[in-house]
């Protein structure tokens, strides 16, 4: 693997910062541009948070972030996830290599170190082609279209659904996290 992911730590806000200021025109047409969250991030991890930060392991590059939000647990137990690719990473491959331990991280029995999930969500807005190709990348299928979901850019913007569950996942056990 050309990639490790990781929790964020507060010895990462510096890489943070420079990767997503790097990265402002890339990632800001569709994702805030918050170069300075860093910390915020950390202090909100939790049972409805889990963030996963993407390096590089030639160059110790940040590479990209991968949040799984709104997790609910119960009979649900579904997540969504939310990733950006930093420059000049991006285009590589890596991200998808990453994405892809994240996912097994996400189904990975809690029992294992995973999140134990059977379920995740990917929303995009329809424009977002690169992100569109992640996710098919990585196998989720197109599930429905939700008009008006997130208020992005000041506007509030349409986005078309993806999910997957832990019995379509090949890599079902995957995803070690360090």
């Amino acid at each position: 693997m050309r990639v490790e992911i990781r929790f964020p730590q507060l010895s990462d806000a510096a890489a943070y910062y420079a990767a997503v200021t790097r990265s402002a025109e890339h990632i800001g047409r569709w994702n805030p541009v918050e170069p300075e969250a860093l910390p915020d991030m950390v202090r909100r991890q939790g049972d409805t948070l889990r963030t996963f930060l993407v390096f590089d392991t030639e160059d110790g590059g940040l590479v990209g972030t991968c949040n799984v939000s709104n997790v609910v647990r119960g009979r649900f137990q579904n997540a969504s996830l939310g990733y950006n690719s930093y420059l000049p990473y991006n285009g590589t491959g890596r991200m998808t290599e990453g994405m892809r331990l994240v996912v097994g991280a996400c189904f990975r029995p809690q029992t294992e170190g995973g999140l134990g999930l059977h379920r995740l969500e990917i929303n995009v807005q329809p424009e977002n082609g690169p992100s569109i190709a992640m996710a098919k990348r990585l196998g989720f299928r197109l599930e429905g279209y939700t008009p008006r979901m997130l208020f992005l850019q000041e506007a509030w913007r349409d986005h078309e659904r993806y999910a997957l569950t832990a019995e379509e996942w090949p890599g079902a056990g995957a995803g070690d996290v360090s």
